[in-house]
C-alpha cells in the first residue's frame, strides 16, 4: 500500500532542500548494490532528520539500524561541535561499504560504527542520548525504546521509523495481522499511554513516531 501518490512525493521533494552529491551517490549506490533499497530513509525523510538534528545540536546520537549510513549521515550535520552520534547495524556485509560512504561525508571522526546485536551493544554505552533513531527489525521495536527511554535527557527526542507499515496498522482482522504488524501497532500504543514523553506520529512515506522525553 502507497501511502502517497508518486506525484505528491516528488512534489514535496521539489519543495525540500536539495540532498546534495552525497547523499545522492548513498542513494544510488543503495539501489544498485543492496538487496531492499527501499529501506533507505532517502531525500524527504532524510531532510527532516537533518533539520530536527540541526534543532537539538546533540551531544550524543544513538541510531539503531545504520543500513548503509544515509540517515547517520544526515543526523550527523546537526551534532554539536563536541558531539558524536553512535550507530549500530547487524549486517556485517555492508560495512566497507557504510565506512567509505562516512568517511567521504566528513564525519567519520563523529560516528561510531557498531556491528552487533542492539539489545547486547546498547545497554553497555555509556551515558545518555539527546536524539535517538530506530529503524531496525519491527519485532523489538518496543524493547528497543525501553532500552533507551529512561536514558533521554530531558527534551531528547526518539523518532521510530516505518510505524505506519504500509496502512497494514489498519488492519482490524487478526488473521490477517502478521507479527511485524502487531508488533508495530504495539509498538505505537505504547508510546502514546507512556506517561514518560508527549508524542505526535508524523505520517511521513511509512511514518514517523516522534517522542520529546518530558
Amino acid at each position: 500500500m502507497d501511502l502517497f501518490s508518486p506525484e505528491l512525493l516528488a512534489y514535496c521533494e521539489e519543495h525540500t532542500s536539495p540532498e546534495g552529491d552525497l547523499l545522492r551517490s548513498v542513494s544510488r549506490e543503495t539501489h544498485a548494490k543492496v538487496l531492499m533499497p527501499r529501506m533507505l530513509a532517502g531525500h524527504l525523510q532524510g531532510k527532516m532528520l537533518e533539520l530536527i538534528s540541526k534543532m537539538l545540536r546533540p551531544t550524543t546520537i544513538l541510531e539503531i539500524g545504520t543500513f548503509t549510513g544515509y540517515s547517520a549521515i544526515c543526523m550527523a550535520r546537526g551534532l554539536a561541535d563536541d558531539g558524536k552520534l553512535i550507530t549500530v547495524d547487524i549486517n556485517e556485509e555492508l560495512e566497507d561499504m557504510v565506512r567509505g560512504f562516512f568517511e567521504k561525508s566528513g564525519f567519520s571522526t563523529k560516528i561510531e560504527y557498531k556491528l552487533g546485536n542492539a539489545l547486547d551493544i546498547v545497554p553497555r554505552l555509556e551515558g545518555n542520548f539527546d536524539l535517538v533513531y530506530i529503524d531496525a527489525d519491527k519485532a523489538n521495536y518496543i524493547n528497543y525504546y525501553n532500552l533507551v527511554v529512561d536514558r533521554m535527557n530531558q527534551g531528547g527526542i526518539i523518532l521510530a521509523d516505518n510505524v505506519l507499515w504500509s496502512g497494514k496498522v489498519l488492519d482490524s482482522e487478526k488473521e490477517k495481522i502478521s507479527q511485524d504488524t502487531r508488533a508495530i501497532m504495539d509498538f505505537n500504543q505504547m508510546v502514546q499511554q507512556d506517561p514518560r514523553v508527549e508524542n505526535v506520529l508524523f505520517p511521513i512515506r511509512d511514518g514517523i513516531m516522534m517522542a520529546r522525553k518530558l
